[in-house]
């Protein structure tokens, strides 16, 4: 039976009558991968994120996210890429109710840390292809990390420097399309955790301020220009807190702030003062 997902997209999110969950999902894990944007970004995605934060999901996160975290290590890239964002949203969930095993997120993160690491496809939009945005995509699944209550502090600091491995293994490639921002807000949000010490707080900012200070003469590299304007980014997250998505509300939170905001303010700002003399 084919599914009418336009009738789902326009009925709210609607779980289509008659059928079993799981056939439901697997189609719609099958479209995730698909090549075409349409089939993959506009429907696949959207259906199974809000899934996913309703609740309809309930029950069967842990097999979604082990056949999501799976594919990271395989498939095509655009298939690499949505795999990783519906796998934040299954962390997210599990964040709410508690439902998965206590190795599970661990687990996951782990996986997505070596495929994120390594992957070395970063272009953010395809003509053929639409949205990849493996950078932009990533950093989204670490902010869902960075909110689960499933990470304690080391497991924190283990997820910032993840996000410097990121941005100092560039590929060539100059961030075109909000991937700064992106990452700047993940790294907010792991900001936030009560767990994590003032020194564990700028302690991450430690290989970035020696890798900007081996920089050369000449031309600027895409690691730095990325790196630099993701640290910009990161300060206005530090001085106005962060907010999340709320799918209860279907709006976005309250502003939450960073702990030790105003240390961070301070190590970013020594950092870009070394390229940006001006800086006051």
């Amino acid at each position: 039976m084919t599914t009418d997902w336009a009738a789902v997209l326009a009925g709210d999110f609607a779980v289509p009558a008659g059928r079993p969950l799981t056939e439901l999902v697997d189609e719609l894990c099958a479209m995730l991968a698909a090549r075409d944007p349409v089939v993959r970004d506009d429907t696949a995605y959207p259906v199974l994120a809000m899934w996913t934060a309703r609740g309809v999901l309930d029950g069967h996160l842990a097999a979604l996210g082990d056949r999501l975290a799976a594919r990271l290590a395989d498939g095509e890239i655009q298939a690499r890429t949505f795999a990783t964002m519906i796998l934040g949203w299954v962390v997210l969930r599990d964040a709410r109710t508690g439902e998965l095993d206590a190795d599970a997120v661990p687990r996951w993160r782990d996986g997505f840390t070596a495929w994120w690491s390594a992957e070395s496809d970063l272009r953010g939009w395809d003509r053929q292809l639409g949205w990849l945005h493996a950078v932009a995509h990533g950093a989204d699944t670490v902010r869902a990390f960075g909110r689960s209550p499933r990470l304690d502090a080391s497991a924190l600091r283990s997820l910032l420097d993840t996000v410097v491995g990121r941005l100092l293994v560039d590929a060539g490639y100059l961030y075109a399309h909000g991937e700064d921002d992106r990452l700047a807000y993940a790294l907010a949000t792991v900001l936030t955790r009560a767990e994590l010490a003032a020194s564990d707080a700028v302690g991450w900012l430690a290989r970035v301020e020696d890798a900007v200070r081996g920089g050369e003469p000449g031309p600027v590299p895409a690691w730095a220009s990325n790196t630099l304007r993701t640290l910009s980014s990161l300060y206005l997250f530090a001085d106005r807190g962060v907010r999340w998505y709320d799918a209860d509300r279907g709006a976005m939170g309250p502003v939450q702030p960073l702990r030790h905001a105003a240390a961070v303010k301070e190590r970013i700002a020594a950092i870009l003062a070394m390229p940006w003399s001006g800086l006051g």
